[in-house]
């Protein structure tokens, strides 16, 4: 982390509103970013409001040994599922016996699909199966992670990752034929 950032932080423990706008302005259109990937643009903006004043009531508990982008980011990524859950969604799965689950670390696509294809058909699927995608594959989270967030079962969680990819492949699959013609 940078001594700038490090001063400002600093200064964002003491309640300086003026560092707190900094920070607010460094981090903002990352923060937002992330937050699309859970929500629908406007309740992605309020989640983030709400993420950053979590963040700056909680300020003080940050530690230093953490990178503070990733420290916000968990903020504001659990600010969302916390949206996602007053919305009702449902992450439990009752048919989920009878399903093979796949190597979850097979996530190769052809070279003519690019990474912006990839996200604009993450945004398509499912809301439980997108959910579940991000958390594995874009923030990092295991199935125990995930299994804990959610407050589901392990094997709920492989399910859903497992449906979200073979979804994505479905929608990926005229992209790729597109390109061979």
């Amino acid at each position: 982390m940078s001594k700038t950032h490090q001063i400002l932080i600093s200064r964002c423990q003491k309640q300086d509103e003026r560092a707190m706008m900094q920070i607010y302005d460094l981090y903002c259109d990352a923060m937002y970013h992330v937050a699309c990937r859970y929500l629908n643009d406007e309740d992605a903006k309020d989640a983030m409001q709400e993420g950053f004043l979590k963040a700056f009531t909680r300020i003080k508990t940050y530690q230093p040994n953490f990178a503070f982008g990733t420290w916000l980011k968990r903020i504001i990524i659990n600010t969302c599922l916390d949206v996602l859950k007053t919305h009702k969604i449902e992450f439990s799965d009752v048919a989920i016996e009878n399903v093979k689950l796949l190597d979850d670390s097979d996530w190769f696509f052809d070279e003519v699909i690019t990474k912006e294809d990839i996200i604009k058909n993450i945004e398509k699927l499912n809301t439980k199966y997108k959910v579940v995608l991000n958390l594995y594959l874009l923030e990092g989270y295991d199935h125990e992670e995930i299994s804990k967030i959610l407050s589901i079962p392990i094997k709920t969680s492989r399910t859903h990752l497992r449906r979200a990819k073979l979804k994505l492949q479905e929608l990926l699959k005229d992209k790729y034929h597109e390109t061979r013609y």
